[in-house]
């Protein structure tokens, strides 16, 4: 499939409003998944990633939702919760179960309806929408309203969206990631440089180079923080929560590889990374594939 849902028990679910331009995305891991993360932008959106980090109490999450309609979209991991508790999943404190969801968001208000945001109903219509076996690339679920190359602001930026893919190790590993690309900067071509999708060139055809136009102009941006690309990197082998802390930093390097500018102070870049199952792998290996199969994802979300 080269999809996220290569990794086995997890389920990815998409709901939007298309109108509206905005929807969000549910990444389901039901029966708990080791989980860490890591955010390099400046300007970001989250819910319940402090207790990733390591040294906090809770080590396994239930699912991770990324949405469209900035921080009003948080909401939406509202519906997520109300449907694992629904089916009896979640962090069990003392008998009572507490599903554990960390969410974070990109800003889409101003490509579709400001006033339409992801929330709870549309977070749970994700979850009832997921399957094992979605491998849909473009402006779908949380991608539904992403776009790239805004140093021009909007009337020069690109539609983008949600992108997939995984890869296969020895003794049955997968790694795999999901890639929602809503970035200031230029999605480049790893191996060429080649600018696969960014802000257009006002002057003719193609795409303004935006890092050879900041270098140009000496730019002081007037931008807000109006951009961010999301990360869920996810594999069947097991590691501790600080191990896939580490694999979280390193598939960072993939949005590195396929993104510039990158992490800039008007992104919210964010990689979630997720160990659910029982394979036996090397840190160093898994997060070097995470890095990989993240920079794919993110060339997929726009081609």
């Amino acid at each position: 499939m080269n999809s996220l849902c290569e990794v086995p028990g997890i389920r990815v679910g998409h709901a939007r409003d298309n109108n509206a331009k905005t929807g969000c995305t549910v990444v389901l891991c039901e029966e708990g998944a080791v989980a860490g993360g890591d955010l390099r932008g400046s300007a970001p959106g989250t819910r319940e990633t402090e207790l990733l980090r390591p040294g906090f109490l809770v080590r396994k999450v239930q699912a991770v939702l990324l949405a469209g309609g900035s921080a009003f979209g948080l909401d939406a991991a509202g519906g997520v919760q109300q449907y694992l508790e629904e089916n009896g999943k979640g962090y069990n404190a003392q008998g009572t179960f507490v599903p554990i969801v960390p969410a974070a968001v990109i800003f889409d208000l101003k490509y579709g309806s400001a006033d339409v945001r992801p929330d709870k109903a549309m977070g749970y219509q994700a979850c009832l929408n997921a399957s094992e076996t979605e491998d849909r690339s473009g402006p779908i679920g949380a991608g539904t309203g992403a776009t790239v190359g805004k140093i021009l602001g909007m009337d020069f930026a690109v539609p983008s969206g949600v992108g997939m893919a995984s890869e296969w190790l020895k003794d049955g590993v997968v790694v795999a990631a999901l890639a929602v690309v809503n970035a200031l900067g230029d999605v480049i071509d790893p191996g060429t440089g080649k600018i696969l999708a960014g802000a257009r060139n006002p002057k003719g055809e193609g795409f303004l180079n935006t890092v050879e136009f900041m270098k140009q102009q000496s730019f002081r941006s007037p931008l807000g923080p109006e951009n961010t690309t999301l990360v869920v990197v996810a594999t069947n082998a097991d590691f501790t929560k600080e191990e896939i802390n580490k694999i979280a930093q390193m598939a960072q390097n993939g949005i590195g590889r396929t993104i510039r500018p990158a992490h800039t102070m008007y992104d919210g870049d964010m990689v979630f990374a997720l160990s659910y199952g029982d394979k036996k792998s090397d840190v160093n290996l898994i997060g070097e594939v995470a890095a990989e199969v993240t920079a794919v994802a993110i060339v997929k979300a726009v081609c």
